[in-house]
């Protein structure tokens, strides 16, 4: 029973030593990885989250003039119904929309 303890014990160390070994793999491989090398100094980290945020920014501006200009059109061409006709010419006005 001992010897058979032994070998239970040996594989038992074979195979977290094996994970050892592939978990060091793994984290070399991340090291290596192009995202972990481009964040590795402070200024690339910064450089890159500066371009991030313009691009952000530009992005949101862009969207929102779009989105804008859309439900001006929209509201624009409900001129017909009574009750909205004049609260929308007023929203129009108020944006100073020109047709």
């Amino acid at each position: 029973m001992d010897t058979e303890q032994k070998t239970q014990s040996e594989i038992q160390q074979s195979g977290l030593s094996a994970e050892v070994h592939a978990l060091r793999d793994e984290v070399a491989r991340m090291n290596n990885h192009r995202f972990i090398r481009m964040h590795d100094s402070l200024w690339k980290l910064g450089a890159f989250q500066l371009y991030r945020g313009l691009a952000f920014g530009l992005g949101s501006v862009l969207g929102a003039t779009l989105l804008v200009s859309v439900l001006v059109r929209l509201l624009g061409s409900i001129d017909f119904v009574p009750v909205l006709g004049d609260w929308v010419q007023q929203i129009i006005e108020q944006i100073g929309v020109k047709e």
